[in-house]
């Protein structure tokens, strides 16, 4: 399962960039390059090796809101009539992470079936939400391709500033800490719901009604040492890091205090989230809230 990438030598030094926000959106002070070594034992492995959480499939034409879409960086499952993506997830080690600058070039996603709308670099333009990424620019620093694809616009959810520029910013430069010890992840994230709050006040849509804006933003971490056949490492010893956090500018920005179970989260959104995982192990897991180090 595992994929044979070019690496850095072992001691390189990487910058891990700020991912959250866009340029104009402020970037967050928490987001400082963290140096990660290179594990000569990194590699790029299969995005949904945890499991596909809604079972979408690649057909446009019956399941236009379940639509599986796999990049080389993430895979998702987008929704037509939300104009978003139900889900985005991918892995992380330090074989994704390189020197490459963040691009900043939100961009339609021309994949998209013919017909549908694609949401462009202005559609969330006076919103007063954020083109909040779900996988982040900060975890595809390998490549300039790498770090574009992460702003496609098929991987954006509006998103309230203070949750994407503060609480979901400290979350993920956690996670590429944790990269930065040996660890590899699988993040899968998301959003659910309909009604949010951004620096115009309560919306339930922008672009003209294109665009859902979630009352819910999730994220599930799966954390694991470097290895291999990964879904079958996974153990009721694993972590499991789940937070479920509201899309209003009056957050914390210490996304320990929204940690919450995978069974809560699959209970709001209908998910199979870690389907691929043992389900004796999945009972385990998926019912516990994280109590691990948050920074």
């Amino acid at each position: 399962m595992k994929q044979t990438i070019t690496r850095l030598s072992s001691a390189a030094l990487l910058l891990v960039l700020a991912a959250s926000c866009s340029r104009t959106e402020q970037v967050a002070p928490s987001q400082q390059p963290i140096a990660a070594t290179v594990n000569q034992d990194a590699t790029r492995d299969s995005h949904l090796t945890m499991g596909n959480p809604s079972g979408a499939v690649t057909d446009a034409t019956n399941s236009p809101n379940n639509y599986l879409m796999s990049k080389t960086q993430y895979a998702l499952s987008y929704s037509r009539a939300q104009g978003k993506p139900n889900w985005v997830s991918w892995h992380l080690s330090s074989a994704w992470l390189g020197s490459t600058a963040r691009q900043d070039n939100f961009a339609s996603d021309a994949t998209l079936p013919s017909g549908w709308f694609k949401a462009t670099n202005s559609s969330y333009t006076g919103s007063g939400f954020d083109r909040g990424h779900n996988c982040p620019s900060a975890d595809r620093t390998g490549s300039v391709a790498d770090n574009s694809a992460t702003f496609l616009m098929t991987n954006m959810m509006p998103q309230a500033a203070n949750n994407n520029q503060q609480t979901w910013a400290n979350l993920e430069n956690y996670e590429r800490t944790l990269v930065a010890q040996g660890y590899e992840l699988y993040v899968i994230c998301g959003s659910y719901g309909s009604g949010g709050t951004g620096v115009n006040g309560y919306a339930t849509t922008i672009a003209s009604g294109n665009i859902t804006v979630p009352a819910r933003c999730w994220k599930v971490v799966v954390v694991l040492p470097e290895g291999s056949s990964d879904a079958g490492r996974v153990t009721t010893a694993t972590r499991i890091i789940a937070i479920d956090t509201p899309n209003t500018t009056a957050i914390s920005s210490a996304w320990g205090g929204y940690r919450t179970t995978v069974d809560a989260i699959e209970a709001a959104t209908g998910y199979n989230i870690l389907s691929a995982v043992s389900s004796t192990v999945q009972a385990t897991i998926e019912s516990k809230v994280d109590t691990g180090p948050t920074s």
